[in-house]
């Protein structure tokens, strides 16, 4: 199976199986006129700042129309840490307040919870909505999950999940990072959702997307805010008292990312080209067979089988990760270290040679 995109387009070394989109994609060589772009942008002086703000716009249309909602859904912030660390300061917490996360979650979504005094940090397995049932109750007042695990790269049931939500009357709360740019996103299920966007959305480090369901949580309102937050820009009337922005660009304190954004709004494009859809089967094309040949050569993964399961990853759990993910390197395989597993991530510039690389790799340097 070829790759679907053009692996040309992408900075991409010649001879390597670049495998570790869970980490980082590649850079796609069309983010180097949306640089030159934003550069031209910033010295235009007034007029490029109304440049900017039109890309930022562009770039949340973007998301909207592939997330399904409307563009007031969505804002951006530095990172999912600094989204769900803004949504952490906006709740009302009292004592003996829980939050229910997988033992195995992300420490962005997790640790802004743990950190709040008289807060319960409670675990149940995501994967099992009858065990998260178990353990919530009326005290519960999130449930944050990723639609997809960094760690084992399984997918998560995001409806039955939210019945769960729902029947303690907690917010749900997910991060979809290890899942947009190849799966379909239902954003409305949640509350609130985050998704970096250096990883399968092909953009880079220093914006996140936030999405805020403003049907379900139309009075929600931020702990902390700065001269982005609120509509009075210019001159705010400090005594007759402050109104924040209508829409989910409160959550954008200060300037956002110009830069990542205009890359941001490059890399949509270039997904706009795909069917999601199609994205995701070829993906998951890959990952089924790598399963597969993996288990035929007695190398056991903590990835389900099952596509309906698991996202584009594929992972194995090893006392040796760090050192056999540096011997796959030498044998032109850059998979992804962490955590005691290795993580095989694929894009639309894979194909099935890469599945070749890897397993002949594994062949030379798997411990006997």
């Amino acid at each position: 199976m070829s790759p679907l995109f053009d692996p040309a387009e992408f900075r991409l070394p010649a001879g390597i199986a670049h495998v570790c989109a869970g980490g980082e994609t590649a850079f796609l060589r069309r983010h180097d006129a949306a640089l030159a772009h934003y550069a031209e942008d910033k010295s235009a002086g007034p007029a490029g700042r109304q440049a900017q703000e039109a890309e930022v716009d562009r770039a949340r249309d973007l998301v909207a129309t592939a997330w399904g909602v409307a563009r007031g859904d969505i804002g951006l912030v530095s990172s999912v840490a600094e989204g769900v660390s803004l949504l952490a300061e906006s709740l009302d917490w009292r004592e003996g307040d829980n939050v229910l996360v997988d033992p195995d979650e992300y420490p962005s979504v997790a640790v802004p919870f743990a950190l709040r005094r008289g807060v319960e940090l409670r675990m149940a397995p995501a994967g099992d909505p009858a065990a998260l049932a178990a353990a919530a109750d009326a005290r519960t007042r999130v449930i944050a999950v990723s639609h997809v695990s960094y760690l084992t790269g399984v997918r998560h049931d995001l409806p039955a999940i939210r019945r769960v939500a729902d029947a303690v009357g907690a917010l749900l709360l997910v991060d979809h990072t290890q899942a947009a740019g190849y799966l379909p996103i239902r954003a409305d299920l949640a509350d609130f959702a985050f998704a970096a966007t250096y990883k399968w959305l092909l953009g880079m480090t220093g914006t996140a997307i936030a999405y805020w369901n403003r049907a379900r949580q139309p009075g929600w309102a931020p702990g902390t805010a700065g001269w982005h937050s609120i509509e009075e820009m210019g001159r705010p009337d400090y005594a007759a008292g402050l109104r924040l922005r209508p829409d989910a660009m409160r959550f954008t304190r200060g300037n956002p990312a110009h830069a990542a954004v205009y890359v941001l709004a490059s890399a949509l494009d270039y997904l706009g080209r795909f069917e999601t859809a199609g994205v995701q089967a070829h993906v998951q094309a890959l990952t089924t067979a790598l399963h597969a040949r993996l288990m035929e050569a007695g190398i056991p993964s903590t990835t389900p089988a099952d596509p309906a399961r698991h996202g584009a990853s594929i992972c194995i759990a090893h006392p040796r990760a760090a050192a056999l993910t540096e011997a796959l390197a030498r044998h032109g395989v850059w998979a992804w270290n962490g955590r005691g597993r290795i993580r095989f991530s694929v894009h639309g510039y894979n194909g099935m040679g890469d599945v070749d690389r890897i397993m002949a790799a594994l062949r030379a340097e798997w411990p006997g």
